[in-house]
């Protein structure tokens, strides 16, 4: 704990002088343009990926950056999505997975879970990131497994009333991400036909490859340290 009063105490010192302006301005305003949900992986920092300054990105972060599908009732994930889009006016949604996650390996290798009921529970959010990977003849391949959970999770966003409205407004874009640790990679995945097959069976919402309302993705490779 020591080292966390030491970084606070030259936030202070050092940081916060320096970016006053940007301070007084979020004092009295809050818009972010898009919502990142990650990993709740320590070793992934939206705000240090991006390099996006405070204000700039609502951030939601759970275990294998899960979204459940709408349901009836709440839940934190559900309440931060819909804040998001409906009361923040966000443009854009990312949902971002990693490599070697935690919970992806889990799910992958078959761990026992039976010590965490609670983290075996959560991790059926993505029963369908599973059945992606293994009829993709990937079973088993962890790194297979983050990339289908990208896109079984932008699928369950679109899911979400909210999203769906935004989605077939064209007010809002799905971004799938995969960020790479040991080199700083990202990789934005292509647009995925779940994606609009969510949407579509929540409504009105449909997204389509042309259009602003769909899940979008290059498949472009974006390196920092390249672009520096």
């Amino acid at each position: 704990m020591p080292h966390l009063a030491e970084g606070i105490a030259r936030f202070q010192r050092e940081v916060f002088p320096a970016q006053a302006g940007l301070f007084a301005r979020l004092a009295t305003a809050h818009r972010p343009g898009t919502l990142f949900i990650g990993c709740s992986d320590a070793r992934v920092v939206p705000e240090l990926i991006t390099q996006t300054d405070p204000g700039e990105l609502f951030v939601v972060r759970t275990a294998g950056n899960l979204v459940p599908a709408h349901a009836p009732g709440t839940d934190g994930v559900a309440a931060g999505v819909e804040y998001a889009v409906t009361v923040l006016g966000v443009r854009d949604i990312v949902v971002c997975g990693h490599s070697a996650c935690g919970a992806m390996t889990a799910l992958a290798e078959g761990h026992d879970l039976s010590g965490a009921p609670s983290v075996a529970a959560w991790l059926r959010h993505a029963d369908a990131s599973l059945a992606r990977t293994a009829a993709a003849g990937r079973a088993g391949d962890v790194a297979a497994l983050v990339r289908e959970n990208v896109a079984a999770q932008l699928a369950n966003l679109a899911t979400h009333p909210s999203v769906a409205r935004a989605l077939a407004g064209g007010e809002v874009r799905l971004h799938g991400w995969v960020f790479d640790i040991a080199d700083g990679t990202v990789e934005e995945l292509p647009a995925t036909a779940p994606c609009a097959e969510a949407a579509t069976a929540t409504g009105p919402a449909t997204a389509t490859a042309t259009g602003p309302a769909t899940c979008t993705g290059a498949a472009a490779v974006t390196d920092a340290r390249a672009a520096a």
